[in-house]
């Protein structure tokens, strides 16, 4: 009998994994390309005012939320200052495209070769999202006083710059999906967040002075971690009989078997916060580019401060209570969008499966139709409580040092959890057991 294993499941499926010569290439490969993503976060562009580029990450908390999303990159204004967002707001653009294109629906329907035309489609996108990405960030710190040169020429370059940056963190993140451990863009977006983890602690440490709030602070954090587990791991299991027809010779057999689907409770993931961010803070954005000096301010104040995610009450509940219903719209519309691309009823049709105690055909439908809209109350709502938050954390332990992101937070458990079971799951591929139970 073997000894039961005290240690976590995550640490234990590691020093299994390093016992095998090919996945310990793997997580030695990745662990390469991640210390290359780091190198190129730190290269900064020419002709950046690093002082005032740093006073003005500390006066907008915009930017400083953003900035934990690149791992510093953004705050050093490097060739990786955009990250591989560019790529992931493509990836969701053709996602809620397919549905309404003839065409990308039908390669959607073609299977692996059609997939590898979306995903050619996705990366084309991806390079003039970077450009007016790039462009926009460069006319903001322009306008701040953060990069000096307006030259049509200077400024042609560094869009070319962060345009290049993007493709070469999208190409890092290809390289470890295929010869790495997980999903490589994930895992760029992990790492650019978990780097910029212990600093933003450390400054939270030096405020000795509130060391009462900065505790309770990281309890909410960690509950915050442990609802997004639990949301993430559960499912609602639907049970589905198949029967089917078997002749040989001059007899004919009829076989059953039982199986189930697991429908996520949050089956839209982190795409409604995404979506719901970039909404809301859209028009804040704007405003900043009309806005006034602060003795002097205009209408766009108002709004660049109604939108902003750091103001005070009562603004803040304006930013914040938009954000919780944007967050539930986007869930009800993207689980709907994702179901009914998915066909699970004509699915099972065509299979000989069957719901017990539903009739095929419409019936199946609507009885999916129906718990999908359950399970997503739960999901949405789960999804939106975990959006405000930062918010509440803040109001209540009145720590302003550190920026708690829901977002941020919901990226790294996520990646974690799959990483994890990727690499179970390579583990098991080589009858090798990675953990025990």
């Amino acid at each position: 009998m073997r000894p039961r294993q005290t240690r976590p499941r995550l640490l234990q499926a590691m020093i299994d994994a390093f016992r095998l010569p090919d996945l310990r290439r793997r997580l030695l490969f990745t662990l390469g390309i991640l210390v290359a993503f780091r190198f190129v976060a730190h290269v900064p562009l020419p002709g950046v005012d690093v002082g005032a580029l740093r006073d003005l990450f500390e006066r907008n908390a915009l930017l400083g939320m953003l900035d934990m999303f690149s791992g510093g990159a953004m705050r050093n204004f490097s060739v990786a200052a955009m990250g591989v967002y560019p790529y992931i707001t493509a990836s969701i653009i053709i996602m809620l495209l397919v549905p309404v294109i003839p065409r990308l629906m039908a390669l959607s329907q073609e299977g692996e070769a059609g997939q590898q035309k979306i995903n050619q489609i996705t990366h084309w996108l991806t390079v003039p999202l970077a450009g007016l990405a790039g462009y926009g960030q460069l006319v903001l710190l322009q306008r701040e006083g953060v990069v000096a040169s307006a030259a049509p020429l200077a400024t042609v370059a560094m869009i070319f710059a962060l345009m290049a940056g993007t493709i070469f963190c999208v190409w890092l993140g290809e390289l470890i999906t295929e010869n790495g451990i997980g999903n490589g863009i994930s895992i760029i977006i992990f790492a650019g967040i978990v780097a910029g983890l212990p600093g933003m602690i450390g400054s939270g440490f030096l405020a000795r002075e509130q060391f009462g709030g900065l505790a309770a602070y990281l309890l909410i954090a960690l509950a915050t971690v442990v609802l997004i587990v639990i949301f993430t791991e559960a499912h609602r299991r639907i049970p589905v009989r198949y029967a089917r027809t078997i002749d040989r010779g001059n007899r004919r057999f009829r076989q059953t078997g039982e199986s189930h689907i697991p429908l996520r409770v949050n089956a839209a993931g982190m795409i409604p916060l995404i979506l719901a961010m970039s909404m809301i803070l859209f028009p804040g954005i704007v405003a900043s580019y009309f806005a006034g000096p602060t003795d002097n301010p205009n209408f766009a104040n108002f709004i660049m401060n109604l939108f902003n995610p750091g103001a005070s009450l009562p603004l803040g509940l304006f930013y914040w209570g938009a954000y919780f219903f944007l967050v539930i719209a986007f869930s009800f519309f993207f689980t709907m969008v994702t179901f009914q691309q998915q066909d699970l009823p004509g699915t099972l049709q065509r299979q000989g499966g069957f719901v017990p105690g539903v009739r095929p055909g419409k019936p199946t439908a609507t009885f999916f139709n129906q718990v999908i809209m359950r399970i997503t109350w739960a999901g949405s709502l789960f999804l939106a409580v975990v959006a405000i938050i930062p918010f509440l954390a803040r109001e209540v332990t009145d720590i302003q040092v550190i920026q708690l992101s829901s977002l941020g937070l919901l990226i790294v458990v996520a990646v974690a959890l799959d990483t994890m079971k990727q690499l179970e799951a390579q583990l098991a591929m080589r009858r090798y057991e990675g953990f025990i139970r």
